[in-house]
């Protein structure tokens, strides 16, 4: 979010939704309670949440995963000025199918700023491909909100053989397709500003009349404005460089497309646009603004899961 700066911002088949009672043991046999004991011991270990910070070259980059790691990966990327926790809400919908990996990306959240001051989006995608393998992550479906579509089309461009499908959740696919504001007009001398005047500069971020939550404002207040502010002139440089669906036709990685009809960040008509590739499907959603994760997380989640599970 932090400025609307210059313009923008498998392995086994998937699993079925569970039943709500569906993670109760199947009752067996009166002599099989060891097995039954130990079973339910290491399913429950498998489905831990691990939240740690890959030491990589250059800084290192905090990855959450959740779900069971048999299950197919799902890459989950946010955009500007936020952290993987925009993810919160949508990842116990996602679990039952995916082993739902996610990244702050550098400068952002917990991972560190890159040494080099390095934040173009190729190199943002190479260290997020980084960690992927230092997770032992294989073929991955990878989602990107915002801006964080940016890293996920990079990541296929650079990694093709890793990114077996792509979700662009409100990514604007060229520069000409932004609304925003021109400038938010904050002091970076001045950071942070108060609750009112960040309220108010997120609110572009939300459908008309979202009640923004306190926890966004608060975790906002503490972002590292200059490593924001730099990661979204790069992620302005990524798209005048080449539109996205320029650089997703020659790709041929399978493509969906979630746009929310009300956003106030990029003209939502402008999703039209990825239908030039072929590999794409488009779906809006009608009361949604620019975050669909935190303004619909069960809608979103839906639409994500029908693409997932369809493709094997």
């Amino acid at each position: 979010m932090l400025r609307a700066a210059a313009r923008a911002e498998h392995s086994s088949k998937p699993r079925k939704p569970a039943a709500p009672d569906s993670g109760r043991m199947t009752p067996r046999d009166e002599h099989d309670t060891d097995t039954d004991t130990h079973a339910g011991a290491a399913e429950a270990a498998d489905r831990t949440p691990d939240d740690t910070v890959l030491p990589l070259p250059g800084g290192g980059l905090r990855v959450r995963q959740d779900g069971p790691r048999d299950a197919p990966p799902l890459l989950l990327i946010h955009g500007s000025a936020s952290s993987l926790g925009v993810w919160d809400a949508m990842v116990p919908l996602l679990t039952g199918c995916h082993r739902v990996v996610r990244v702050d990306l550098p400068g952002h959240g917990g991972s560190a700023a890159p040494a080099d001051g390095d934040y173009s989006v190729p190199e943002q995608a190479r260290r997020v491909g980084a960690a992927l393998d230092r997770l032992g992550v294989g073929r991955v479906t990878v989602v990107g909100h915002s801006s964080g579509g940016y890293v996920a089309t990079a990541l296929a461009e650079e990694r093709p053989a890793l990114v077996g499908a792509l979700v662009l959740v409100n990514t604007g696919p060229s520069l000409d397709a932004f609304t925003g504001p021109e400038t938010a007009g904050l002091d970076p001398a001045a950071w942070p500003p108060g609750d009112d005047v960040l309220r108010h500069f997120a609110s572009s971020a939300f459908r008309t009349g979202f009640a923004i939550p306190q926890r966004l404002i608060d975790e906002l207040r503490t972002a590292d404005f200059p490593a924001v502010a730099t990661a979204m002139r790069a992620s302005t440089a990524y798209l005048a460089e080449r539109p996205l669906p320029d650089r997703l036709i020659p790709l041929g990685t399978p493509l969906h497309v979630v746009f929310g009809a009300q956003d106030r960040r990029w003209r939502p008509s402008s999703a039209a646009a990825y239908s030039a590739v072929p590999s794409a499907t488009v779906t809006y959603l009608p009361r949604t603004g620019h975050t669909p994760p935190i303004e619909d997380p069960h809608r979103t989640a839906a639409v994500l899961l029908a693409f997932t599970t369809a493709r094997v």
